[in-house]
């Protein structure tokens, strides 16, 4: 990765002066990023989508220009967030294709980085997708599926897939990743709610069967959920608890808990009340010194510099500053800030 150091040390200084305390001096053994990048639309036409706002010719006149630089400020996100090295794994929602992925990666300053995409389209109506992005010598793919989420009385599914991913990390430690982006709440978050319960029953099902398999499966779960640690679909059906001083390994533990009450600001911000939407969840196998990876309750973080935020103008404090307010056009990141998990080598079982 040294190669880094030489292509992108202009924009590396840039972004690291103003990182301040947003992260760690100490770079992790391997880092995950989970980014909702908002409504990365390319701008051409898919008849069998409703992406017509994202046209040129559309309410909020997406041109070429807007859309190339949307792509350069997520990379330089992956890249800040990075370090002096670039995140292992990266877990991307609200893109609409392969095109944008690959506008991402090859046509901004992470030309040479050499990240895989596993990526596929989803029945979604807006056509916005659920990515993975991994470095191949560093995590090596076994196997990939797309849970369809179907509503009960459904036959159809007609939003967007979780994506799981199997696969072993340079030091063999298996792991079983999952990016979600789970249905939202427009209409309401009570009326809209069993929409994400069944999501998380989806989810739940997917890793009793890795668990019943291997109860010290490695499991890492990422996503924008449109609901909050403490809700039902997340407490309650997928039943992800807050980490205590006894961690199970078969049981799923919600690391944003601590976050969003330690924290001033969180991932979303929604009518001036910030809220952690975007999380990490892992089996507590990952906590309990099983292998040579490991993380610890602390080792999620949110990723907020200054150059991802902007004065609230209609409510106190600061906001994520977004690529639109409205049908105005901003020319910011995202309405979501990224959040990253660290793992780190444990010694002992490195001997």
């Amino acid at each position: 990765m040294c190669f880094l150091l030489v292509l992108f040390s202009p924009l590396i200084s840039i972004s690291q002066s103003k990182l301040g305390d947003n992260i760690n001096e100490l770079r992790s053994d391997y880092r995950i990023l989970f980014y909702n990048v908002e409504n990365l639309f390319d701008t051409k036409d898919d008849s069998l989508k409703n992406d017509a706002e994202f046209l040129p010719q559309g309410l909020k006149y997406w041109t070429w220009k807007k859309y190339q630089d949307k792509c350069s400020k997520i990379a330089k996100v992956i890249m800040a967030v990075g370090g002096w090295e670039l995140p292992e794994i990266i877990g991307l929602c609200e893109i609409e294709n392969k095109r944008t992925l690959n506008g991402i990666l090859y046509s901004t300053t992470l030309r040479n980085s050499k990240y895989q995409i596993i990526h596929r389209e989803s029945p979604d109506h807006r056509g916005i997708d659920v990515a993975l992005f991994y470095q191949p010598d560093r995590f090596f793919p076994i196997d990939t599926s797309f849970l369809e989420l179907k509503y009960p009385e459904t036959k159809y599914s007609t939003t967007r897939e979780i994506l799981y991913v199997k696969g072993t990390t340079h030091t063999d430690d298996t792991l079983h990743l999952f990016v979600n982006h789970w249905p939202s709440r427009w209409g309401g978050q009570l009326e809209s709610e069993f929409k994400r319960v069944a999501a998380a029953q989806l989810l739940r099902n997917k890793v009793d069967s890795i668990f019943n398999t291997y109860s010290k499966s490695k499991i890492v779960i990422m996503g924008d959920f449109n609901d909050y640690p403490n809700n039902k679909s997340l407490a309650q059906t997928l039943n992800s608890s807050v980490s205590n001083k006894t961690i199970i390994d078969n049981q799923l533990y919600n690391l944003a808990s601590n976050l969003e009450k330690n924290n001033s600001i969180a991932s979303h911000k929604y009518k001036g009340i910030w809220g952690m939407l975007d999380q990490f969840i892992v089996s507590g196998a990952l906590m309990n010194n099983n292998g040579i990876i490991q993380c610890k309750p602390e080792d999620m973080h949110l990723f907020s510099p200054k150059f991802l935020l902007e004065n609230d103008k209609s409510h106190l404090g600061q906001r994520p500053f977004r690529t639109y307010i409205g049908y105005k056009y901003h020319g910011g990141f995202s309405d979501h800030l990224p959040i990253y998990l660290d793992l780190w080598r444990n010694l002992e079982d490195d001997e």
